[in-house]
């Protein structure tokens, strides 16, 4: 009997542990076809944008560094640089300016110089 909650317990795991890996598998699909799809149709780049953030959402996933880069933070438009947003360097920040909402996101910038003077 024992045994058989653990073995329930080890397939829930295994279970979850798919259901995230599948989750992950479909966000990085559907920011592929988002940006497959700006240019000729953006309403439909930023519904996969919407559903991706609605997946991650569910399986409690988290997007990675430049997923997270590519949507605004205010009104979650997918960025594509130089058609929806611009993107500046300015005092050590990436400034991201979004031409939808008009929100800025400043993400800190620190170039490497060490490999410059150990050269």
């Amino acid at each position: 009997m024992e045994s058989e909650k653990t073995m329930s317990r080890q397939n829930r795991k295994k279970n979850k542990d798919l259901s995230k890996k599948i989750a992950e598998e479909r966000i990085q699909r559907l920011f592929e076809l988002a940006q497959t799809n700006q240019e000729i149709h953006p309403e439909r780049a930023q519904r996969y944008i919407t559903l991706a953030r609605l997946i991650s959402m569910r399986y409690n996933v988290r997007l990675d560094r430049e997923q997270k880069r590519s949507v605004c933070k205010h009104c979650y438009a997918y960025l594509v640089p130089g058609r929806n947003c611009r993107i500046r360097i300015k005092n050590g920040f990436v400034l991201t300016t979004c031409f939808e909402c008009g929100k800025q996101r400043r993400i800190p910038y620190h170039r490497n110089d060490d490999k410059i003077q150990n050269e």
